[in-house]
């Protein structure tokens, strides 16, 4: 009986760990582009980040090795996403798609 509640309780602990792992780097992949290793990079950003709460810290911290690991496994279909739309490439198109995307319209003009 000893052995039976330690083994459920084992399992339940890796099922919640491989279920919890990498939330980042799907989060990351429902917007555009993001490039690879986005999970990890937005895992080391926030745990930079003096907005970062204090329980939201280790929480980042626990995920950044399982975001490391589902970007690696995701590996092929960034690359595949990351061809197609060659313009996405470009420095100036992603600076207007950031711009865009934060609200931010005190740059200087853009000219079409």
């Amino acid at each position: 009986m000893r052995q039976r509640i330690r083994c459920l309780t084992i399992t339940l602990l890796a099922g919640t760990t491989l279920l919890a792992g990498g939330c980042s780097s799907v989060m990351t992949r429902v917007g555009p582009n993001q490039g690879y290793y986005s999970g990890a990079k937005n895992d080391i950003k926030m745990i930079k980040d003096d907005d970062t709460g204090w329980a939201m810290t280790p929480l980042l911290a626990l995920d950044l090795p399982f975001s490391a690991v589902v970007d690696t496994l995701l590996l092929p279909y960034d690359y595949y996403r990351s061809g197609s739309n060659p313009e996405d490439d470009s420095p100036r198109a992603r600076v207007l798609r950031d711009e865009q995307i934060s609200g931010v319209n005190n740059a200087a003009p853009h000219y079409e």
